[in-house]
Parts: C-alpha cells; sequence; structure tokens
C-alpha cells in the first residue's frame, strides 16, 4: 500500500469512528447522566494524549491571556456542548437521523463563519449550505407524523443533535481566532483536560455514583474514549498528512453513511427512503462544499 492510498485508508477509518459516535451515544444516554459521561470520556482519554505528547517530545503550547479563554471556550463548545448535546439528543432522536445531522457539519461550520465573520461563500458553498439544510429537513421533518405522540420528543432529540454539530462548528471556528497556532496533538490534550474540569462540577450534581452500574453505557464511554477520540485523532492526522486538505474534506462524507449503515447493522433501525434521501443530499453537500475548496485553491494536488 503506497503512502497516498493508506491516507485514504486512514482517514476513512477516522471518520467511520466519528459516525460511530452517534450510535455508541446511544447507549451512553440510556444508563449515564451526560454530564458524568462526558467528565468519564475525558478523564480517559487526556493521560493517553498526555502519554502521547511525552513519546513524540511534544511540549505544552505558551499561550496569553486571550488565547488561553479562546482556548477555553473551545473545550467548553466543541468538547463538552458536543458530548453532552449529542448524549441528551440520543436519548429521543434516532441514530439514523442524527448520523445525517452529524454529517452537515463541513456546511454548519462554513455556515457559522458567514454568520460570524461576515465571509463571502462562493456559489459552490452556497449550494452545500443549501443541499446539507435539504438533507436534514428530508430525514427528520415529517409533516404528517406530527399527530403521532413521539413525533415531539423525536424532533426535539434532532434540534439537540443539531445544536451539538453547532457547538462543533464553532470550536472550528475560535480554534481559527487564535494567535497562537496549537499543533493537533496539544491541541486535542488540552481539549480533553479542560473538558473534564469543566464537566466534572456539573457531573458532581449529577450524582451517578447513586445510579445503579450501566455496563453497556461504561463500555459505550470507554470506546468513545478510546477508539474516536484518541485512535480517532491518530489515524486521521496520520491519514491528513499523506493527502491534501480536499482530500482529506472528502472523506467525512463518511461519517452519515456509517452512521446509519451503524444504526441498521447495531440497532436494528429501520433506514427510510427519507433518511437515504437526506444522507444523499449531505454527501452531496460535502463533495460541493470540497470541489469548491480545490477549485478556489489550485495550488493543491
Amino acid at each position: 500500500m503506497n503512502s497516498r492510498h493508506a491516507g485514504y485508508l486512514f482517514c476513512a477509518l477516522a471518520m467511520i469512528g466519528v459516525g460511530s459516535t452517534v450510535v455508541v451515544s446511544k447507549s451512553i444516554a440510556t444508563g449515564l447522566p451526560p454530564f458524568s459521561a462526558t467528565a468519564l470520556r475525558f478523564a480517559i482519554a487526556f493521560p493517553l494524549f498526555v502519554l502521547v505528547m511525552r513519546w513524540r517530545g511534544v511540549r505544552w503550547p505558551r499561550l496569553d491571556r486571550r488565547d488561553t479563554l479562546l482556548v477555553i471556550a473551545q473545550a467548553g463548545a466543541g468538547s463538552v456542548g458536543y458530548t453532552v448535546l449529542l448524549i441528551c439528543g440520543m436519548k429521543l432522536a434516532s441514530a439514523a437521523d442524527a448520523g445525517v445531522i452529524a454529517g452537515t457539519l463541513p456546511a454548519v461550520s462554513a455556515g457559522v463563519a458567514m454568520l460570524a465573520l461576515g465571509e463571502r461563500p462562493g456559489p459552490a458553498l452556497l449550494g452545500a449550505i443549501l443541499l446539507a439544510t435539504a438533507g436534514v429537513l428530508v430525514c427528520t421533518v415529517h409533516l404528517d407524523a406530527f399527530p403521532a405522540p413521539h413525533a415531539a420528543s423525536s424532533l426535539a432529540g434532532n434540534v439537540l443533535v443539531f445544536l451539538a454539530i453547532a457547538c462543533e462548528a464553532l470550536f472550528i471556528l475560535l480554534n481559527r481566532k487564535l494567535r497562537t497556532a496549537v499543533a493537533p496533538l496539544p491541541l486535542s490534550a488540552l481539549m480533553c483536560g479542560i473538558g473534564f474540569a469543566v464537566a466534572i462540577v456539573p457531573a458532581c450534581f449529577e450524582r451517578p455514583w447513586t445510579l445503579p452500574v450501566d455496563a453497556s453505557a461504561l463500555v459505550g464511554v470507554l470506546y468513545y474514549a478510546l477508539v474516536p477520540t484518541v485512535a480517532g485523532f491518530v489515524l486521521w492526522y496520520a491519514g491528513a498528512a499523506r493527502i491534501s486538505g480536499a482530500e482529506a474534506g472528502l472523506m467525512t462524507a463518511l461519517v452519515p453513511v456509517s452512521a446509519v449503515a451503524l444504526a441498521a447493522l447495531l440497532l436494528r433501525e429501520r433506514v427510510s427512503a427519507a433518511q437515504l434521501a437526506g444522507v444523499a443530499c449531505v454527501l452531496g453537500a460535502v463533495l460541493l462544499a470540497t470541489f469548491g475548496q480545490m477549485r478556489t485553491r489550485p495550488g493543491v494536488a
């Protein structure tokens, strides 16, 4: 296997791991309160990132006060906010719907940058935002199902999942505002360490030690910490080092595909025609956004 093919494989595996977080959050949500699960996730992942940093000889970044506050805000939004909202949403939403919504991250990030920074997206990016929006609406809003008793709770779950994606988009936006460039490895370690410090206080109010032990939820948190968080970081950056940024961006299309497939295989959820149409719209949005980026950056191979 040559370096380029290995890059595609590593990035693909990382994105499949991201898609699996939707499914595993379903099992976590039934057995652990959201802040407790989030704190436990970071308590497991943080020391592993520190060990990897020591092994590779990577030092902690030196940040001024402004960047320190931005990093704390990043951890609050992208680490704690994303995980808590996703777990809360998965109590109510189907994993297939949530997977489609999770796949809209590139388009949501572009929309947030457009609104917050006044960026002027090109036609391809605007088309990607519209396609991603259509995909979410197609798979999550069913006018004929509103009289059903579960419809309101399902819609609320989808809204919470979308807010989780918005938190992740905010994380990306805040990272672009840092004056000091922080390498991915120490940034991931900082996100886990600060995320634990932010989540542990509300987790104590949830009093998780008074709840019965739920083995499947604990295994889910362990998987979340080890596979999508730590292994996902290693795979993604190992792959991204071997291919272009635009090619790596294409791999994000695997998030909704893997989430919907795993929902059907592991959770036995029935995948509807509307959900498949939503996946198609989101895949089209990722392709449009990526090829739009490639056209605006002719120097990227």
